[in-house]
């Protein structure tokens, strides 16, 4: 029978060549001497302060950048829609809660999210489940309703969630298999836009405000190919950025304005996804 050490590690690998899941199980049983307790003796791939430390900090990048990576391969996801939006945005039931009247109104972009997300994964569960995965931060606000929705349409959804000092535990509508934690925002950003086959940005804060400029950012430059980019709540971002004022600055053109679709409603989003799709590239 498996002792609890050989719990903690997982099954060897098929292989003619002994794997490090092997060497890992027997490294944990040798016997207790002032060398084998030393730090020192410790493979170097199961030891943990050895492997953060600040000299490996380009180790932990990699690492960030491969987990999610190799399950979603393995999950068989090949596109996803990415859902940006406020943590603080309350669902409707619970809009007497918010902490100021106008939060209170942007609890219909929560209902909106919800709606999208549900029947976005419907076209996911008709495509096998590996296109148009819902993939939010996976926190509360928007990103909760964006994986609600999700697991109300039968479908699998992303949560790329990071560690705060005040955030919580994933929202509880995350699929537990394709939930993932950071620490570095730059690989979580990565990973929202590597599979993006539409972004969607919903009312929000600093947080999402950094993650749609980033993406806006990447289009505009062409270091990531245009996929429908839509704002929903018109009168929030109008009130937020003054775009005009960007075009009359020169600080952008004017045809960048044309990456942006806002919209009001669920429905509005998937039409312009649509048309998106249908468009003559030339």
């Amino acid at each position: 029978m498996a002792n609890e050490q050989d719990a903690a590690f997982p099954e060897p690998h098929n292989s003619t060549l002994r794997d490090s899941v092997e060497d890992a199980r027997s490294a944990a049983r040798v016997p207790d001497t002032p060398q084998t307790r030393s730090p020192a003796y410790r493979l170097a791939f199961t030891d943990k302060d050895f492997l953060m430390r600040e000299e490996l900090r380009p180790v932990r990048l990699q690492l960030e950048l491969l987990k999610p990576e190799l399950v979603m391969n393995e999950r068989g996801i090949d596109s996803t829609v990415v859902m940006f939006g406020g943590a603080r945005i309350p669902a409707p039931e619970h809009k007497d809660q918010a902490k100021t009247p106008y939060l209170a109104s942007l609890s219909q972009y929560y209902a909106e999210a919800e709606l999208f997300a549900e029947k976005i994964t419907q076209r996911a569960v008709a495509a096998y489940g590996r296109e148009y995965v819902v993939c939010t931060g996976g926190g509360p606000g928007v990103m909760e309703a964006g994986n609600k929705g999700a697991q109300k349409a039968g479908g699998q959804s992303i949560g790329l969630n990071i560690v705060l000092p005040h955030e919580q535990a994933p929202n509880e509508y995350v699929t537990p298999a394709l939930s993932f934690n950071f620490h570095y925002f730059a690989i979580r950003k990565m990973h929202f836009l590597m599979r993006a086959a539409a972004i969607t940005v919903f009312p929000g804060g600093f947080g999402t405000l950094d993650e749609m400029f980033e993406a806006l950012t990447l289009i505009q430059t062409k270091r990531m190919q245009p996929v429908p980019f839509i704002l929903f709540g018109r009168a929030f971002w109008d009130k937020i950025v003054n775009w005009d004022a960007l075009v009359e600055a020169g600080t952008i053109a004017p045809e960048d304005l044309d990456l942006i679709t806002f919209v009001e409603t669920a429905d509005e989003a998937l039409a312009a996804i649509d048309a998106f799709e249908t468009a003559d590239p030339c």
